[in-house]
């Protein structure tokens, strides 16, 4: 698995991080072995898909989006998703805070057959900076983000931010 480096400060404008300046930092992490989908093309995608998250449990159960399997990251078990989901042709979408762990975990299943996999670019953070829902343990609406890190959090624009 890749090891995540310090966080490099790439750039902010008034209105929050663009698109282009999120790309520049997913650039700086990832090798794009994975291809990205976009927040609006996963909401208005009519093919059904599996969401996984990407992060660690205190995370997810902070916020994640609708029906996402948790899959985590530092104790990620290969076996375990082949068990739960075992045809490798399932439309899978992998994601973390912005799109750097999820694309590990995403090329740990592609190295074993899953060839329909994809990385949400922007992670939880985007799809909540566009106003889209997510929630907490109890599946309930909420407004609250776990944002990894405070270096991180920098990413989230919409929302209540926690980290520890």
């Amino acid at each position: 698995m890749k090891k995540l480096i310090v966080f490099l400060f790439i750039g902010f404008s008034s209105s929050g991080f663009s698109q282009k300046t999120l790309s520049k930092l997913l650039k700086v992490y990832n090798d794009e072995s994975i291809p990205y989908i976009s927040v609006e093309d996963l909401k208005t995608g009519k093919e059904p898909v599996i969401l996984m998250d990407s992060r660690e449990q205190k995370e997810y159960k902070t916020s994640h989006l609708k029906n996402a399997i948790h899959v985590g990251y530092t104790h990620f078990k290969i076996d375990s998703v082949q068990k739960t989901i075992p045809n490798k042709e399932s439309k899978i979408v992998v994601y973390c805070s912005v799109g750097v762990r999820s694309e590990s975990i995403a090329d740990s299943l592609k190295k074993v057959g899953y060839n329909n996999v994809y990385n949400l670019f922007g992670g939880i953070f985007e799809w909540k900076n566009n106003d889209l829902p997510v929630y907490n343990a109890e599946e309930k609406e909420t407004d609250t983000v776990h944002t990894f890190s405070k270096e991180w959090s920098k990413w989230l624009t919409n929302g209540i931010k926690v980290y520890d």
